[in-house]
């Protein structure tokens, strides 16, 4: 502009004197852009004063977006060509929290600034809901405005362990049986461990529970608290071992450990996907917006309130269907797009989408965490067995009652977990001098090699231990006392007597005395509830019911000795509805 000006100002003195008559109309022009200048000025200026950022925004509205740590990175790319979009005027931020987390802190009625939410499945808006109703809290109101992203639940394994799995088809079913070992990160935290527990139970049979409730307790033995972990714990492990998670997780890993790759397995038999819904917090910062008009005139209040509203509202949507819409962003982080489809280019999952169903029901899920949470209590427990003569009585199926619960015992002490303590005592009448229980092992966790290899020789000893008549009433008593002496708050302390009789010791207490000195024994802060297993058709289920049910426990009776692996797992599974279980 300035080369320009000054050119045309040397042609015009040059030529003036040729061109006189032109004076007066460029006297004229100049006037007229003159005040057309200071109009544009005039206009320029106030357009500035009130859009002086890029974009035409005198303000930006925050905006506060919790996400779970596997979506986060993806959302936090999207908030960004979000606000620089035109019209927009948006400060985004995403915030990287746990979904547990963040359930938990909607469950106690606080939802502080967060304008938004997307954790990995709908199902953590009724467990949001639940935790309230169990907290005596009312939740905030959550409303899911769309679904951006997907992800499979899959079975992943070192690519090392993949020819290993051997020639059938890696399935739900083989999970369920136990014939593929299986890690599955705390479903307490891991959407994607609880759907797989869902799955399990849907092949599981409907008319004996048992089966469902002994897979879990196989599987909680090992719990890795990150799916980290658990693939590290895959591929360290002596046997195939399989991770229940999901393609996203596989990727995720993949791209952060490539010299150590998992490989994503599609179980034969189906499976589910995790799908991400994005929550919009009703009323998000309704308190703050009450507050600013307080001495204002109510109804103009609440209208302006309620525009305001609207507005967050719509950008909310806004942002939701420019999530949604990222496919390429989204498939480059390892996500599917929100209805289960578009092409991968990661290491460990195939590029072609895989056929996947909904997750089941939130409250199937939330039941199936509840008996998880049971079955996986650490306990501290005294087994205590009975080595009378009668146990050497044959069972039905040609074998001893003492072999069946060597089989039994052996089966049930597999599903215990490292981080349960377990003690052994052997009883019958008179074992030490005029004392009816025998210690054999002390209560000590499983953790230790040595001590589950004791255990193991005990129980292989127990047919050489067997004489005498059964000294239940005094065993019982001691038992009970034993297990308060050291006291572990931090476990389910309990104890479990198997026995094939009936109380035959005369010079011990009565069943009355029994009763009382249990009741004095009670304290509601330190419960030892006393399991009773009875086998075999001697058993005195009377009086071991009326016993059980004074400490909180139970009695079990499996009418035929082959029967003593399935209560057994009742025993364990039931310990949350005693002593009012069906």
């Amino acid at each position: 502009m300035t080369t320009r000006r000054h050119r045309h100002r040397k042609t015009f003195w040059q030529r003036w004197k040729k061109r006189w008559w032109l004076v007066p109309i460029a006297l004229v022009s100049i006037a007229s852009l003159a005040l057309a200048g200071i109009q544009f000025g005039a206009i320029g200026w106030i357009t500035n004063a009130v859009t002086p950022f890029a974009g035409g925004c005198s303000d930006t509205r925050p905006v506060v977006i919790a996400a779970d740590p596997s979506i986060a990175p993806t959302l936090t790319a999207v908030a960004a060509d979000f606000d620089a979009a035109e019209g927009n005027c948006t400060s985004t931020e995403v915030r990287s929290l746990l979904s547990a987390d963040t359930a938990a802190l909607f469950a106690s009625g606080a939802s502080g600034d967060l304008d938004a939410w997307v954790p990995d499945s709908a199902a953590w808006l009724d467990r949001v809901e639940s935790m309230a109703s169990s907290l005596g809290r009312t939740a905030p109101e959550l409303e899911i405005t769309d679904y951006v992203a997907s992800t499979p639940v899959v079975l992943a394994t070192s690519a090392a362990q993949v020819s290993t799995l051997g020639d059938e088809p890696l399935s739900w079913g083989s999970l369920l049986s136990g014939t593929v070992a299986t890690l599955l990160p705390d479903p307490e935290a891991s959407t994607a461990s609880l759907a797989g527990l869902a799955q399990l139970k849907s092949v599981s049979s409907a008319e004996d529970p048992r089966q469902f409730a002994g897979a879990m307790l196989a599987i909680g033995k090992t719990i890795p608290q990150s799916t980290e972990e658990a693939f590290e714990l895959a591929a360290e492990a002596a046997v195939p071992t399989v991770v229940i998670t999901t393609e996203r997780e596989v990727a995720a890993y993949n791209t952060a450990s490539p010299s150590s790759p998992v490989v994503a397995v599609y179980p034969s038999d189906g499976t589910v996907e995790l799908t991400y819904p994005f929550v919009e917090i009703v009323g998000a910062g309704s308190d703050a917006d009450a507050a600013g008009a307080a001495g204002t005139d109510a109804s103009s209040a609440v209208a302006a309130d309620s525009a305001e509203t609207d507005d967050s509202s719509k950008l909310l949507t806004a942002f939701a269907a420019a999530t949604r819409s990222s496919v390429e962003l989204l498939a480059g982080e390892g996500f599917r797009d929100a209805d289960g489809g578009g092409a991968l280019r990661v290491t460990g999952v195939p590029e072609v989408a895989t056929e996947a169903k909904p997750t089941a029901d939130a409250a199937v899920q939330i039941e199936i965490l509840r008996s998880w949470s049971v079955l996986t209590l650490r306990s501290r427990l005294l087994v205590v067995i009975d080595v009378s003569g009668s146990m050497l009585d044959p069972a039905n199926n040609g074998l001893r009652r003492i072999d069946v619960f060597q089989l039994a015992a052996g089966e049930a002490l597999s599903k215990f977990s490292g981080e349960a303590e377990l003690g052994v005592w052997a009883f019958s009448q008179n074992r030490i001098g005029t004392q009816d229980w025998e210690p054999l092992s002390p209560i000590e966790p499983l953790s230790d090699p040595a001590h589950v290899a004791q255990i193991n020789g005990v129980v292989a000893s127990l047919p050489d231990q067997i004489y005498g008549y059964t000294g239940l009433y005094d065993t019982i008593l001691a038992a009970v006392k034993h297990v308060k002496e050291d006291y572990d708050p931090s476990k389910i302390n309990s104890v479990l007597l198997i026995t094939d009789g009936y109380n035959e010791d005369d010079d011990g207490i009565s069943l009355d005395a029994l009763l009382k000195s249990l009741k004095e024994l009670e304290d509601p802060t330190q419960p030892v509830p006393v399991i009773l297993i009875g086998f075999g058709p001697d058993t005195d289920l009377e009086s071991m019911t009326e016993i059980a049910q004074s400490t909180g426990g139970a009695a079990y009776s499996a009418t035929v000795p082959e029967d003593l692996g399935k209560v057994l797992v009742d025993a364990l599974s039931q310990r949350s509805c005693r002593p009012n279980c069906t």
